[in-house]
């Protein structure tokens, strides 16, 4: 290979293994070589150096929103500076799904594990544990995280959407949550939703607390329904941002105007979420720079074996836009 190139043996491997430190047309022509030549190199030769595949497991929940993509491109695009690929599996929120993932990616030897959220079956901890292999918990932070976590505080960004949604003189507020079963944002999002309007003395109506699956459709019926009443809440808050776009199609079905007649929240800012008309009122959860993050903190512990590996905020924080107005402007 290297002498098809034209260069030396290390200079192949940097290609493989740091292409940023050659030259653009150092690179170009080794990669005519390893084109010409069909070279695939022997992975079983980097162990030495801890890195096993070059590939690294990530486990998302699911692959529907757009959400997880921006986090898991993020992620891929920092890592690939290093050389890393990324093997990508979605579980569905079914705990037994995600061990099960688990074992097979490990059976692939990868040389790091990322996982979402940081409530997972002790089962899972003790595999990845038996491994010692660097493992990174994504998109949630806590201080008491099992293993290094870079990501949001989910109760700070509920208790964000409701204080807004208070501050503007709503009392007569709804909620549309998606399922907590195997989903520790929704659930730190709701625990904290719900307890900010009790502290402020607002008690939301049983028939006003929906449960709608993460769908703008199911959000579009829910919320039609919920506006057939003849009790109408003046704000509609939504556990997300896909939950609060169909909240507002469905106002808008119902002959709503938002925020006119009702406000409507979400959390996320999902791309798209400052393009819908009205543009959306929601909390921003960073999902590029938490990808960026848990990628070279992983990438590096990889790559230097008993470095230590430290958890990492990155706030959420509330963008006000157009589907949420003070009360007393109606």
């Amino acid at each position: 290979m290297a002498r098809v190139a034209k260069v030396s043996a290390s200079t192949v491997s940097r290609y493989f293994n740091h292409p940023e430190l050659l030259k653009s047309s150092t690179r170009k022509r080794i990669d005519t070589a390893v084109r010409k030549t069909g070279y695939i190199r022997n992975r079983a030769a980097q162990t030495i150096h801890g890195i096993r595949s070059g590939t690294i497991g990530v486990l998302v929940p699911t692959l529907d929103h757009a959400i997880f993509a921006e986090v898991v491109q993020a992620f891929s695009d920092e890592v690939a500076k290093q050389g890393f690929t990324i093997l990508l599996a979605s579980h569905g929120y079914d705990p037994q799904r995600e061990y099960a993932i688990l074992r097979k990616m490990l059976e692939h030897r990868v040389d790091g594990i990322v996982l979402t959220g940081l409530d997972h079956d002790e089962a899972v901890f003790q595999l990845i544990d038996s491994q010692t292999i660097p493992s990174v918990l994504m998109w949630n932070f806590a201080d008491t995280a099992r293993y290094p976590c870079i990501g949001t505080d989910n109760q700070l960004a509920g208790r964000l959407i409701a204080e807004h949604v208070l501050s503007l003189g709503h009392r007569d507020i709804a909620c549309m949550l998606p399922p907590v079963a195997g989903n520790d944002r929704a659930s730190d999002r709701h625990t904290a939703i719900m307890k900010t309007l009790a502290a402020a003395g607002v008690s939301v109506r049983t028939e006003w607390k929906l449960t709608t699956v993460y769908s703008v459709a199911a959000s579009k019926r829910d919320t039609m329904a919920l506006l057939q009443s003849k009790a109408r809440p003046t704000a509609l808050i939504c556990g997300n941002d896909v939950l609060a776009t169909g909240a507002i199609y469905g106002a808008t079905a119902a002959g709503l105007s938002v925020p006119d007649d009702m406000s409507i929240t979400g959390i996320g800012d999902f791309k798209g979420s400052a393009d819908i008309e009205p543009p959306l009122t929601t909390v921003r959860i960073p999902a590029r720079r938490i990808g960026r993050e848990a990628g070279n903190a992983l990438s590096s512990a990889i790559i230097h074996p008993g470095s230590v590996s430290v958890g990492m905020h990155c706030k959420p924080t509330l963008i006000t836009r157009a589907s949420s107005r003070a009360l007393n402007n109606a």
